[in-house]
């Protein structure tokens, strides 16, 4: 394995607390190739004014997050504004994060299978502008309310149902890291040409209230981070590895200061495997 950056990806979310402007200059600094976005700050910025900031700045969009919410609160026209928007952004990869039950539903076999029925509807859409689906499965704490699709596994039979250059998974490590069954899907989807995207982030214990903001940095959790990279490159996936976090003291932090931090982890885990805390 190597320490250099080329696949080098930082999600948006990590940096929050950074304009989009702030993100792409210390990207830049740093010698960070490439970034994954959101729609919110996107959107809020302008999509145009958006790709054109990180296209000058000579970085790559390695997915924007996200479609999806099939089940509760995102309707058909909004999913296809996302293919869109990933289009204008450069990016050939839209994260879906399905949904979970709807309100006052307690069938979770029925919120999957409309899950994998609107994005059948959707395929053709993303298809004709270019754009691949990324199924991806949250933690099973997150079935209620965001994501019905809990594990590769599921998240494979609906993308399987299409070619694979059309539809394909999302390995992130906080979400999969648990199930016996993730390496041997992971492997699958990526020599079948499905895995779309791999995100790293760690699990630390106790979870924050809403346990939406406890996605550790990188080394500081439980995770073996450096066995999930070899996996993947030994099942040859070559694309970009992003490092997606959702954390409250992060985000408290300079943004620069914890985009060097995150370098630094993502280097001694891919040289050495134990990266220091």
């Amino acid at each position: 394995m190597t320490g250099d950056l080329a696949r080098f990806s930082v999600n948006q979310m990590t940096l929050r607390q950074l304009s989009l402007p702030e993100l792409t200059a210390a990207c830049v600094r740093l010698g960070v190739p490439a970034v994954g976005l959101w729609r919110e700050p996107v959107r809020a910025y302008g999509v145009e004014a958006a790709a054109a900031l990180v296209r000058d700045a000579g970085l790559t969009v390695s997915s924007l997050c996200r479609g999806g919410f099939f089940t509760t609160r995102t309707s058909p026209d909004d999913n296809r504004a996302a293919v869109d928007e990933a289009a204008a952004l450069g990016t050939d990869t839209l994260v879906l994060v399905s949904g979970g039950l709807p309100p006052g539903s307690r069938d979770l076999a029925g919120a999957r299978a409309h899950i994998a029925e609107a994005i059948a509807e959707l395929v053709p859409y993303a298809a004709s502008r270019n754009v691949r689906l990324a199924v991806e499965p949250l933690h099973p704490m997150y079935a209620a309310d965001r994501c019905a699709i809990s594990t590769l596994d599921q998240a494979l039979t609906i993308a399987e149902a299409f070619p694979a250059d059309r539809v394909g998974v999302v390995v992130d490590t906080y979400h999969v890291w648990w199930d016996e069954r993730a390496p041997a899907a992971a492997i699958r989807a990526a020599m079948a040409g499905r895995l779309h995207s791999f995100q790293l982030a760690d699990w630390t214990t106790p979870l924050p209230a809403g346990v939406l903001n406890g996605r550790a940095q990188l080394g500081d959790g439980v995770i073996d981070l450096s066995a999930w990279c070899s996996l993947l490159d030994g099942a040859g996936y070559h694309g970009p590895v992003e490092v997606e976090l959702f954390n409250d003291a992060l985000w408290a932090r300079e943004g620069l200061v914890v985009l060097a931090e995150t370098v630094a982890r993502y280097r001694r885990i891919r040289e050495s495997g134990i990266p220091e805390k």
